[in-house]
């Protein structure tokens, strides 16, 4: 859901940002920094931007969360600083001169309702419950009912990871595709047969998150790579065009120490 940053002292708008060389940005640098991209990153983007705009407060840091793909496209094309996506980069936008930084890692939660007695599924058998495959909770140790698989809709990011760990992409057999992470965990804590998909920060007690292979999510597992289903935030920049001082120094500071405790409390693991 876009959230009005006004209140939080950051102007919301669309800013051209990326400049062609590094001469010219530096001479035109307005002291904005413009981001756009990954929805799933907006509190990890919040966070940084206001703790970073405090120490700064001549600088501006504007946020548009259009999606990773349009975040991507919006640096390609020249329409922002920093892109924000919640993916590593495919080869071919590599190849079109963007390069991405890991900023921090984010874990995907399997949740079911807390009726549900299942706790623990291996990732092969989360795919065969999301393509279909397995179909009722009895083949995995629950009761014998029918599984509801809940997931997002078609360009999230949370989705795109999910699938993307799991397997699944475009195999998914999905009863409803829902347009938040709210909603997500909303309908599984009011279904017992269900089972969705969240980041780690997001879930709460309303639901029962899933250990994966006999780990369970945690800040600790996503960090150590021992829980499976896990994806990086990423920033997204051009490989042929210098970042604007502002911008640059904003960069530097999410991968600096001193942003880590920030990253941890925005709900992700630092990638520092």
């Amino acid at each position: 859901m876009k959230k009005n940053w006004i209140s939080m002292g950051l102007a919301m708008i669309l800013l051209a940002g990326c400049s062609n060389a590094s001469a010219s940005s530096a001479q035109n640098d307005t002291g904005t920094v413009a981001a756009d991209g990954s929805t799933s990153m907006e509190k990890l983007i919040g966070s940084l931007s206001e703790s970073y705009s405090k120490a700064n407060p001549s600088i501006t840091i504007t946020y548009n969360p259009t999606g990773s793909g349009s975040g991507i496209a919006a640096v390609s094309e020249g329409r922002c600083d920093i892109g924000l996506s919640s993916r590593s980069l495919k080869d071919e936008e590599k190849a079109s001169g963007l390069q991405e930084t890991v900023i921090a890692y984010d874990g995907i939660t399997a949740v079911v309702n807390t009726e549900n007695t299942v706790s623990d599924l291996t990732l092969e058998q989360i795919s065969a419950i999301y393509t279909g495959t397995i179909t009722n909770w009895k083949e995995v140790g629950g009761a014998d009912a029918e599984i509801v698989v809940i997931g997002r809709e078609a360009g999230s990011g949370t989705r795109d990871g999910f699938e993307s760990i799991t397997g699944t992409s475009d195999k998914c057999a999905y009863r409803q595709e829902l347009t938040s992470t709210g909603d997500v965990i909303a309908t599984v804590s009011n279904n017992p047969d269900a089972i969705g998909y969240a980041s780690l920060s997001a879930v709460k007690d309303t639901v029962k998150a899933l250990s994966v292979d006999g780990v369970a999510p945690s800040e600790k597992t996503v960090k150590d790579s021992t829980y499976k289903i896990q994806r990086p935030f990423v920033f997204v920049t051009k490989t042929d065009s210098s970042l604007s001082a502002s911008a640059q120094a904003f960069y530097d500071y999410a991968l600096s120490s001193e942003a880590s405790a920030i990253i941890t409390a925005a709900g992700v693991v630092p990638a520092n």
